[in-house]
């Protein structure tokens, strides 16, 4: 499956290294707030939280990315997305803004790269390279039946 090209991206960073995400997968974005402990999600769920109503579960982008842990603080930002049929959030040090994404910016060749997954391609920007990232492979196939199955016995519980 080809992944489209995305004619707008959010830019956002975590430990100094910026990324991005196509704004069509891109909701809204939020302040954090204090997470509540999800029992039995995969490793890569830092938690979850009620957006109106709706549990959302965060995305541990820090333990995914083999980043320095970090305890969450007022000043991050969540990121609410969809992977694929799923709500996500991802917490991020600081959501940057959207830019336009000319189709000589982007290129898809690090897709094909080993040990780069996660990626849909690379953004040349002025200042550096851009890593953008696909939501629909941010979990596994088995992470995604055991976070479905912890939110089931989530709803059920309360």
């Amino acid at each position: 499956m080809v992944t489209p090209s995305p004619r707008e991206v959010l830019l956002f960073t975590l430990e100094a290294q910026r990324y991005a995400l196509p704004v069509e997968d891109v909701r809204e974005l939020v302040r954090a707030v204090r997470l509540t402990p999800l029992p039995q999600a995969p490793d890569v769920v830092e938690g979850l939280f009620n957006l109106r109503g709706e549990l959302i579960p965060v995305l541990d982008m820090r333990r995914r990315f083999r980043l320095p842990v970090r305890r969450l603080s007022p000043m991050d930002h969540f990121i609410i997305a969809q992977a694929g049929e799923r709500a996500v959030a991802l917490r991020v040090d600081r959501a940057e803004g959207l830019i336009p994404v000319e189709a000589d910016l982007l290129d898809a060749t690090p897709r094909h790269l080993p040990g780069v997954g996660y990626v849909a391609g690379a953004l040349k920007l002025p200042d550096g390279l851009v890593l953008l990232h696909d939501l629909r492979t941010f979990l596994s196939a088995a992470e995604a039946m055991t976070l479905d199955a912890a939110l089931v016995k989530e709803e059920a519980s309360r």
